[in-house]
């Protein structure tokens, strides 16, 4: 497996790092300042591929708390960060159907 720092990316507009947290499975996104939260909002917003590298290289260190981590396109708009193509809308937005728990199962 390549490392992050090693690996070609290509970054077209806003993308943040993403990952799955490891004690419940939550979609958590890195924070500038270091460190993972689940509100997309606080996530480290980068524009080129040099910064994308340096917060994945970054988040992928932090193998503890989270795994998984990869790029992933965000739009900023007048909303705020919001997922920037289906598959990071589902993540956030959760499952496309109801569980058997919503069912009193």
């Amino acid at each position: 497996m390549t490392a992050p720092s090693q690996q070609k990316l290509k970054v077209h507009g806003s993308v943040v790092v993403t990952a799955n947290r490891l004690g419940d499975g939550a979609v958590v996104h890195w924070m500038a300042g270091g460190g993972w939260s689940a509100e997309l909002g606080k996530a480290a917003v980068v524009t080129n591929a040099q910064a994308a590298k340096e917060l994945l290289a970054a988040a992928t260190a932090d193998d503890v708390n989270a795994v998984g981590a990869y790029i992933a396109p965000v739009e900023l708009n007048s909303d705020g960060v919001q997922p920037g193509n289906l598959r990071e809308r589902i993540r956030v937005g959760g499952p496309t159907f109801d569980l058997p728990i919503t069912f009193g199962i």
